[in-house]
């Protein structure tokens, strides 16, 4: 297990959809899925283009969840708002970083 998918556990969700369930024992590290940016369908995409999400969030955004009236490209947006939230998270504790 990677350090960030390991430093998730137990922290707030970022991706806050509606169906969130605010229990940060059930966060884990949730990816980007676009084959364009993971490199590849079925691929999972480089840890740093993920987002802090517990279990509700996660299927939400996976698709795992019947919600008929949620389109895929307004599931990605809370993936990638989650994302950026993430980032910024772990830049403010310096764990990542730009150079």
């Amino acid at each position: 297990m990677s350090k960030l998918r390991k430093q998730a556990q137990n922290r707030p969700c970022q991706i806050r959809s509606e169906y969130c369930n605010h229990d940060p024992a059930t966060t884990v590290l949730c990816h980007i899925h676009k084959p364009s940016i993971s490199g590849g369908m079925g691929m999972k995409a480089n840890d740093m283009l993920a987002a802090h999400g517990c279990s509700a969030c996660h299927d939400y955004v996976d698709g795992r969840t019947k919600l008929a009236f949620h389109s895929k490209t307004e599931r990605d947006l809370y993936l990638y708002e989650g994302c950026f939230r993430t980032q910024k998270i772990l830049a403010d504790e310096g764990k990542i970083g730009v150079l």
